[in-house]
């Protein structure tokens, strides 16, 4: 691996309610990477994800993104560089129209309207969405909520794209529209998500979360082999890894059931 470009160090979080939802957690992230983040409900994928924008400050341990420690202290340059689309569109969508919500991150920096213009349009354009630029958010289906939300990022040229569950709630087509966008980024992704096809199509590498820890880390299609590190993890194979209900044989070893 390359120079890390995002790196957990022994890194735990507790809530303040005493609940600890990370611990001891240690990663190593390259520029460029797309890493998928996996885990059962409750294993700690949001909780890490959200430390990646401060949103969330380590208990213990430490986070660096770049050159930069996360800290109080370093946030607006770590907002600059990560950019986060969360599971929820309507958490980042709340301007009149879809046009407002691209250009208000831009515009809150201070840059001049000019740029601030371009910014949007070009990431309204990256993800097939400048059409809907004077529709009321609330006005648009799931999936267009999502390639907007992720426009909202793109408008602040981050480093790196964090996406909660980008693909909960769409439809096939919108999943598949989605999978495209992401296969054209060349930004270091990280995803967490319970879309394991997803991974396998998108993901090189996976990491297993399995309460609050980091239970496997290397190649995705190697850990989804790995049948007694699902079962403990509460994990499934991606579909197409799986037998055939028909002819009980894994769907990538044929083209078809006869």
């Amino acid at each position: 691996m390359s120079q890390p470009f995002v790196e957990f160090g022994k890194l735990g979080h507790v809530y303040p309610d005493g609940s600890v939802a990370l611990s001891d957690v240690s990663l190593r992230i390259a520029r460029g990477e797309c890493v998928a983040i996996i885990g059962a409900n409750g294993a700690g994928k949001s909780t890490l994800l959200q430390h990646l924008n401060g949103s969330l400050l380590p208990s213990s341990g430490e986070l660096r993104v770049g050159d930069f420690l996360v800290s109080k202290a370093s946030l607006p340059q770590i907002r600059r560089s990560v950019g986060m689309v969360f599971q929820d569109p309507d958490n980042q969508l709340f301007m009149p129209t879809v046009l407002d919500d691209v250009a208000f991150g831009p515009l809150n920096l201070g840059w001049p309207s000019a740029e601030v213009a371009q910014r949007a349009r070009a990431a309204l354009d990256q993800v097939g969405a400048w059409p809907l630029r004077d529709k009321p958010p609330y006005l648009l289906s799931g999936g267009e909520k999502k390639r907007v939300a992720i426009a909202t990022v793109l408008a602040m040229s981050p480093d790196i794209l964090a996406m909660d569950e980008p693909s909960s709630g769409l439809d096939p087509f919108a999943r598949r529209q989605l999978i495209t966008l992401l296969k054209g980024f060349r930004h270091t992704r990280i995803l967490a998500t319970h879309d394991m096809d997803m991974v396998a199509e998108l993901c090189q590498r996976s990491i297993v979360l399995h309460k609050g820890r980091v239970a496997a880390d290397g190649p995705s299609l190697d850990l989804f082999r790995d049948d007694l590190l699902l079962a403990r993890c509460r994990l499934e194979k991606p579909l197409a890894m799986q037998a055939c209900p028909v002819c009980g044989v894994a769907r990538h070893e044929t083209d078809a059931c006869v």
